[in-house]
């Protein structure tokens, strides 16, 4: 059994055992199985109506769980666990579903029904006749104009239940000329975080520059997930989307330690203001019960609120439903029914009977007709119904995701006056900030490109702001246009931008210890949002987004070294290169063995020899001198011989190719050789300190960081106190100056813009480490706060803010050098194909030797008149010793030892002419007159 479940029947005991000195009256109340929390705060709203010293009786409810959405089921269940027992009213909730049944069975039978929120669907059959009450108002209008306070052209709506799609379409009924506009682009449904997430990347590569504005209609769980997700996507954008949540999820408790919620553009709607004393008091007394969130969400303020609704309806009617108790006393009672027991009981129903001749309770109409007079203040603000039940006279926060993924109050929509925003321009400044001439203070430090202090000839005939230029200079000019107000920008005292100081008045210095002493009243400058200063000051939507990154000092390019013609292919290619070199000249010479069109007859003083030219050293010869576009003496006769050339000849000409094409970009390409590419490699290595400033954010990342590399850097830098530095500055001094042995971890932005800057020598290397963002700070209490977080997203959305980043990164750049062209070694797979090619040319080439072979064999046997087998054992000896007879049958003729070293070296023997030769041999002369070549 749940932990929860066991607390509710607890408490449902307890709260039974003390309510026994007062008088009951039956409450029917149903969940389903997913509504602990609910109960919970159903339970508590019990308890503290049970200590009200003004009741005359207390509710005793009678739970039931109704978890099928059977409709025999479900009627069965009302009937036996409800209207049997004699309740006054019902309460709760169930499923969609099951929740048409309910309300037919409470209409019928005339029994009041006050739920926290109906499905959408229902909300649109309220009838004075209904007799059921939702305690949540209406708020798709709310949507609707804060769509038109935005002037967005179109939207991009995703839901995640029929109620989603129902809220849409009473908008877009709501329309109406003069009522605003409303262009849905896209409708999609969801079901899980992927869905969204695919949808959205499907849009990004349509279209990724345009602004999409997404109205995100599911439960609260299902919007943090989408966001977490989408942050996280690298295929999507982040400052071109804003997510409108129109349900009302943003009462739920949001994560500051997820700072995905903060990395986005979100707007919703909240219904319970947690600064109101009432919703400050109850969170207190609950705090540390079991099932209660540390805020309220709204549907456990909703069931609260339905509670003190039907206490208060009750109380009303307490003279009338006392008297119909006590007539009922006198009438003979049960042994042990419950009036008997102190129990105001209702009218109760006998389902089984049938419907035909249900009268309904007496009393439902008046019960009915009370609850909707009640006006009272509830943790959902105003609490009044319009004759039909609806809700009326409430209103609804809008709010905004801080950069702290915290909701901050930018507006208030009501159903009477429509949506305002909350004033831009206070109309008094706080007490305790200190001001000069109704001018603020703005404080900043001197930090390349954002503020820089103009000296020597620049500063003549300037004075005040005009000394400082830079972006946080621009940005300051375009929030004072923006929002209205004159100010004096100062540097800061110390030149740090804020860390935890004890030895300092408010344990702060910098930017951040000026803004808590009340010193300045803004700071717009280089200043990173962390969590422990955002408990310190307040501050807005990030103006700039940026992470840790790595500058080392930028390498000695590096020439082509005396080997570097090797360089455009690896040494597998190499390899495999030699070792076809050997296997094609191999071949070459086994294919001209067996080819008998490779041979031939020659006439030497010593006689006529038969010759084969592709000896294994010509068979070299003419395989490297294609390779080297060379050619060679001596080419193939025979068709197997040809083919081997063939694919020989295909094969160099792709390899020379590929290989010159390469070989240009290695040899012309001065290549820059970095000692480190990765934070892991910087980590991993001595040969290079790295370190950061002393005190800041970065420093408080490597300290609080628990990924295992970032430990490893921290461990590293806090044993070497030397690495660290005072200022960025001085550390980019230390780079350049350290021969490549210090690398500084830097914020990009600063990282960018060094990079860019004369004389060119520093350069960033790797990805970032983190994601963060810069934002304008104020005092926590400060009267300027929303105002200026709203002016930093109009001005975001606008471009204002990129075309500021465009003008002082990219405009202002004095090394324009052309990127590095990346020429990379070919790989075994880029010529893999040229190989195969080869090597089936190779097999083609011995098929067909061996095809030659037989059909020679078979024909000489019938000019021999001897067998096949024979025919082919003889040429056989002839491929492998290099030597035969004419005829192929008899044996060289004997020649002296000078003739016979000749002939072996050349490969030749002489021979006598056989008989069909003879009419062309001369006896006197010893010479032949001609002779016809060998198988012609």
């Amino acid at each position: 059994m749940r932990p929860s479940v066991v607390w509710t029947a607890t408490a449902l005991l307890l709260f039974c055992h003390h309510a026994a000195a007062k008088q009951k009256i039956k409450l029917g109340v149903i969940f389903d199985t997913e509504t602990d929390q609910l109960q919970s705060a159903m339970l508590a709203a019990m308890r503290e109506q049970q200590r009200n010293p003004s009741l005359d009786f207390v509710l005793d409810p009678t739970v039931s769980v109704i978890n099928t959405v059977n409709v025999y089921k479900i009627s069965r269940l009302i009937c036996d666990k409800v209207f049997s027992l004699g309740v006054h009213l019902m309460l709760g909730y169930v499923n969609p579903d099951a929740f048409d049944t309910l309300h037919s069975y409470a209409n019928t039978f005339q029994m009041p029904f006050v739920a926290p929120w109906f499905p959408q669907k229902v909300r649109q059959m309220s009838t004075s006749l209904d007799y059921a009450l939702s305690m949540r108002p209406e708020y798709h209008q709310a949507v609707l104009d804060i769509i038109n306070h935005y002037r967005w052209d179109d939207v991009i709506y995703l839901y995640d239940s029929e109620d989603g799609l129902h809220r849409l379409q009473q908008m877009l009924q709501s329309v109406t000329p003069g009522n605003g506009t409303l262009r849905v682009r896209h409708a999609h449904r969801i079901f899980k975080v992927e869905d969204a997430i695919s949808f959205l990347r499907q849009l990004e590569l349509l279209n990724r520059w345009s602004v999409k504005r997404v109205v995100l209609d599911c439960s609260a769980r299902l919007a943090k997930d989408v966001i977490v997700a989408h942050v996280k996507d690298v295929h999507l954008g982040r400052r071109n989307f804003h997510y409108l949540l129109s349900g009302l999820v943003m009462d739920e408790e949001w994560d500051n330690s997820t700072p995905e919620y903060g990395a986005l553009n979100v707007t919703g709607l909240r219904l319970v203001d947690p600064r109101r004393p009432q919703v400050q008091a109850i969170l207190q007394r609950w705090s540390g019960q079991a099932g209660m969130d540390r805020l309220l969400s709204a549907q456990t303020a909703l069931m609260y609120d339905s509670v003190l609704v039907i206490t208060e309806a009750l109380r009303q009617l307490w003279p009338e439903l006392l008297q119909l108790h006590q007539r009922r006393l006198k009438l003979p009672q049960p042994p042990g029914s419950p009036s008997a027991a102190n129990v105001v009981e209702g009218r109760v129903f006998n389902c089984s009977q049938g419907f035909s001749d249900v009268t309904g309770y007496e009393h439902g109409g008046k019960i009915m007709k009370q609850l909707r007079k009640i006006e009272i203040e509830g943790l959902t603000g105003n609490i009044s119904f319009s004759h039909e039940g609806k809700r009326k006279d409430y209103t609804l926060d809008v709010v905004e995701m801080s950069a702290n993924s915290r909701p901050v109050k930018v507006g208030v929509w009501s159903d009477v006056y429509g949506f305002s925003s909350t004033p831009v321009q206070p109309k008094q400044v706080q007490q305790g900030i200190r001001t000069k001439n109704n001018t603020i203070i703005i404080t900043t430090i001197e930090e390349p490109p954002f503020i820089m202090q103009l000296k020597g000839e620049d500063a003549i005939n300037k004075t005040g702001n005009d000394l400082l230029v830079g972006y946080c200079k621009d940005l300051a000019d375009l929030l004072a246009k923006e929002i209205g107000f004159t100010y004096e920008m100062r540097l800061v005292k110390d030149k740090r931008y804020g860390a935890v100081n004890t030895s300092v008045e408010g344990n702060w210095d910098g930017i951040i210890g000026e803004l808590v002493r009340r010193e300045a009243d803004m700071a717009i400058a280089p200043l990173s949002i962390s969590l422990r200063r955002e408990q310190a000051v307040f501050f807005t939507k990030p103006f700039m987004t940026l992470g840790i990154s790595i500058m080392i000092k930028k390498p000695i390019r590096k020439n082509p070294g005396f080997f570097s013609f090797l360089n455009p292919f690896s040494r597998e290619i190499w390899l495999c290169v030699v070792f076809a070199y050997f296997g094609v000249s191999i071949v070459l010479f086994l294919v001209s063995r067996f080819s008998p069109y490779e041979w031939r007859l020659e006439e030497t003083v010593l006689g006529t020899a038969v010759t084969n030219e592709f000896t294994i050293y010509n068979s070299l010869w003419f395989v490297l001198g294609s390779l080297l576009k060379q050619g060679s003496d001596i080419s193939p006769r025979s068709i197997s011989g040809r083919l081997v050339g063939a694919c020989w000849w295909f094969f160099c000409l792709i390899l020379v190719s590929s290989y010159t094409a390469n070989l240009a970009a290695f040899l012309t390409v001065e290549r820059l050789v970095t000692p480190i590419n990765s934070v892991e490699e910087l980590a991993s290595q001595s040969d290079v300190e790295y370190g950061t400033m002393r005190a800041g954010a970065t420093t408080d990342f490597f300290k609080n960081s628990k990924l295992g590399v970032y430990q490893r850097m921290w461990d590293f830098m806090s044993s070497n106190e030397h690495v660290f530095v005072q200022t960025y500055r001085e550390g980019i001094e230390r780079v350049r100056n350290s021969k490549g042995k210090y690398a500084l971890l830097v914020e990009s932005t600063t990282n960018e813009y060094v990079n860019g800057r004369q004389p060119c020598d520093t350069m960033k290397v790797g990805q970032n480490l983190d994601s963060k963002g810069y934002g304008v700070a104020t005092p926590l209490d400060s009267p300027w706060r929303d105002a200026i977080n709203i002016a930093v997203l109009r001005l975001i959305d606008y471009g204002e803010l990129a075309k500021l980043e465009n003008k002082w990164w990219s405009t202002n750049s004095e090394c324009k050098e052309v990127e590095e062209s990346k020429a990379s070694e070919m790989l075994l797979s880029n010529v893999a194909g040229i190989f195969y090619i080869l090597i089936a040319g190779l097999v083609l080439a011995m098929a067909v030797a061996l095809t030659e072979f037989c059909c020679k064999s078979k024909t000489e046997a019938k000019r021999a008149k001897t067998t096949h087998m024979d025919a082919m054992k003889a040429r056989a000896r002839m491929t492998i010793s290099g030597t035969a007879d004419v005829d192929g049958s008899k044996e060289a003729a004997p020649v002296d030892s000078a003739a016979s070293g000749e002939a072996s070296v050349d490969s030749r023997q002489a021979y006598t002419p056989p008989e069909e030769f003879r009419d062309r041999f001369d006896d006197e002369t010893g010479e032949f007159i001609g002779l016809r070549r060998l198988g012609r």
